[in-house]
């Protein structure tokens, strides 16, 4: 899958699941090829959605982004497109893969709909370790590489 940068990502900053989440993507998006929209206040408005008919309702429901190019992205195409974006390209193959992609479509509106109690159960901060841990193994690998030493496959 592929997306003209940058990513404008409507996500509902009022979970703390999903703060958690997107802030640890944008504080790994070295590109810059990221850009957080905080769509949980109650009167929210954005011209963007406004023009493709999308309301905040949907918004709040499943998280949502437009690239540079006008193409809109819903759910499990958020995912793979931010953690690639971010330069976690071994995150984005999960999100991606074939026989796990089914799984992540059926789990995430799940998720999505659970995400405040999940976060009372301090998933969110595992889930962000989780997410800070393989950006910094990623940025490893890369300086890696940078000195001859790398063993991508």
């Amino acid at each position: 899958m592929t997306a003209t940068w940058p990513l404008r990502i409507y996500y509902d900053a009022s979970c703390p699941l999903c703060r958690e989440e997107m802030h640890a993507l944008k504080d790994h998006d070295a590109g810059q090829r990221l850009a957080l929209v905080d769509a949980s206040a109650p009167g929210f408005t954005d011209p963007d959605l406004a023009a493709a008919g999308i309301p905040r309702s949907e918004l709040m429901r499943l998280i949502h982004a437009r690239d540079a190019a006008g193409r809109w992205f819903i759910g499990v195409d958020v995912f793979e497109l931010a953690y690639s974006a971010a330069g976690l390209h071994g995150m984005a193959r999960l999100w991606a893969h074939p026989r796990l992609r089914p799984v992540w479509t059926r789990l995430y509106p799940w998720i999505a709909r659970l995400r405040q109690p999940l976060s009372w159960l301090r998933l969110n901060r595992a889930y962000g370790w989780l997410v800070r841990r393989a950006a910094a193994r990623a940025q490893a690998r890369a300086g890696a590489c940078a000195t001859g030493r790398c063993d991508l496959p």
